[in-house]
């Protein structure tokens, strides 16, 4: 005999299936940052692999834009519980940026512009997971929101998804990262709400 009535579902939740535990739906796009925005010119940016044997491999902008372009529309969510569907980025791959990459390291530390830093696993920025973006909603990327380029790893809270990009640094430990030193968990997967150390 079943304990709860048939159909007895509550109320559906908007997003449905897409949206993790814990979150709500935005319309808008919130701005959250640990410090004062950075501004980059495009003529002044650079992209950086630093591999853990030190070498160096390095995309100015006009080379970072000159190579193969991904549109991914992805879901995202912060942290901070709020969630935004159907997300139209434009950017390059790491699966580009990383195939001259010679390094058999698993951990990765993303550096920005601003001195923010973020680290991930290896794995999590291959395999079509990971892209730097420039674009979003077919505009370039506002500063505010991590212009000229940012990180995007949608399978990860937003916290992964370092704004003002200017590099990665191969290791072979992990090293924890600005909010990861401050509580919060070094993975970050909100469908196990992951937000903090201990999660």
């Amino acid at each position: 005999m079943a304990i709860v009535s048939r159909g007895f579902r509550g109320r559906p939740r908007a997003g449905g299936d897409r949206l993790p535990p814990g979150q709500y739906l935005v319309e808008d796009f919130p701005v959250l940052s640990a410090g004062p925005t950075p501004r980059v010119p495009a003529d002044r940016w650079e992209f950086t692999i630093d591999t853990e044997e030190g070498e160096t491999h390095r995309w100015s902008w006009q080379e970072f834009m000159a190579l193969p372009q991904e549109r991914p529309a992805v879901d995202i969510h912060c942290v901070t519980k709020w969630s935004k569907l159907d997300t139209h980025w434009e950017g390059v791959s790491l699966d580009v940026l990383f195939e001259d990459v010679e390094s058999a390291a698993e951990y990765a530390l993303v550096h920005s512009y601003g001195g923010y830093t973020t680290n991930l696993p290896v794995e999590d920025l291959l395999d079509g997971k990971a892209w730097i973006v420039h674009a979003f909603d077919g505009e370039e990327l506002e500063p505010v929101h991590g212009g000229p380029a940012r990180l995007l790893v949608p399978h990860l809270y937003f916290w992964k998804s370092a704004k003002w990009v200017r590099g990665i640094r191969l290791l072979n430990e992990e090293w924890p990262g600005f909010w990861e030193t401050a509580g919060y968990h070094n993975y970050g997967d909100p469908w196990r709400e992951q937000r903090y150390e201990g999660d």
